[in-house]
């Protein structure tokens, strides 16, 4: 038996029920992990308020690493006493878990495990943002919304390191040191500046190669008026609710613009890119390219908390749940 997070109906974080479940044994292609490590994820308050709707009852977390404990028939990616780590599914939020073996990552020796739950769904989404979604290369200017948050932090390391000017915004002063701290060349304080204002006046009036947009609703406008003509607008998260629609009509009007709405899901479906995206990001922190800050830990029972921490923007970096 095992301790796992369980979700009745949508709602607020007191919907999260603590219960004891048998997982049984993993079948032909699965693995057994144990957890030492969780992620905590925005993507993972979206699941629970309903706003991604799931078939219910379900469970909750996208994001852990551990120990492979037994593997089923036909598994010979992975065996038992590896460590490895998954971004992606569902049921994190426990002590253990049973996952197709082919979503499994092994870790190198300079990652740990709380690094790897820490930053493994934020640095492979950092790492298709960068390298597939648009491909950043020295002298593109880039707009990072959310700049001091977990996947903000790692976009302005990696791009910065690449040779972009990173401009972006944050909530508060203190994030905004944070952001300036890991690699944001300038940072905007989007609830008092004119975000798409002063992206012009730092680009000399051109606008941005891309804008990456986690927060959606608020910060929806100015990165439209903050693009480049030919520019893309990657919107790749609702933190402060949907983004409205975008009429095509509006993307020629502000300079013939690329609108992408990308998926994680859909940039590792292929195992062998989850593989490829996975090697990139722990190549960056192997080599210090990307530091990850992990500025808050919260026990397993106190996971409800974490979740109000969140949504309350509370937290800034990286945070890890532990069993």
């Amino acid at each position: 038996m095992v301790g796992i997070y369980r979700m009745y109906e949508p709602g607020p974080p007191e919907v999260m029920k603590w219960e004891e479940a048998d997982l049984g044994e993993p079948g032909p292609g699965m693995a057994y992990l144990r957890h030492t490590a969780i992620g905590l994820n925005y993507i993972d308050t979206y699941h629970r308020s309903g706003l991604y709707p799931l078939p219910l009852p379900t469970r909750l977390g996208v994001e852990a690493a551990g120990v492979v404990e037994a593997v089923g028939a036909g598994v010979d990616s992975v065996r038992p006493g590896d460590r490895v780590a998954y971004a992606g599914g569902l049921g994190a939020y426990a002590e253990g878990s049973i996952m197709p073996a082919s979503r499994l990552v092994k870790l190198p020796d300079q990652v740990s495990e709380e690094l790897a739950a820490a930053s493994l769904l934020k640095g492979l989404t950092a790492a298709y943002l960068l390298t597939r979604t648009f491909p950043v290369n020295d002298g593109h200017d880039i707009l990072v919304h959310a700049a001091a948050g977990g996947v903000g932090l790692i976009l302005c390391q990696w791009a910065h390191h690449i040779g972009a000017m990173v401009i972006g915004t944050v909530g508060s002063e203190e994030k905004a040191v944070l952001a300036r701290e890991n690699g944001a060349d300038h940072t905007i304080l989007y609830r008092q500046e004119d975000v798409a204002g002063r992206v012009r006046d730092l680009t000399g009036g051109r606008g941005v190669h891309v804008s990456y947009d986690s927060v959606g609703k608020d910060t929806f406008q100015a990165s439209l008026d903050s693009l480049a003509p030919l520019g893309m607008f990657v919107s790749y998260g609702n933190a402060s609710g949907n983004a409205p629609d975008v009429p095509p009509q509006e993307l020629q009007n502000h300079g013939s613009l690329f609108f992408t709405r990308p998926s994680l899901a859909h940039y590792t479906a292929n195992p062998a890119d989850l593989k490829a995206l996975a090697d990139r990001f722990f190549g960056v922190l192997a080599d210090g390219t990307v530091k990850v800050h992990i500025n808050q830990r919260y026990p397993l029972k106190d996971l409800v908390q974490a979740h109000r921490d969140l949504e309350a923007r509370k937290t800034t970096g990286s945070t890890v749940i532990v069993p």
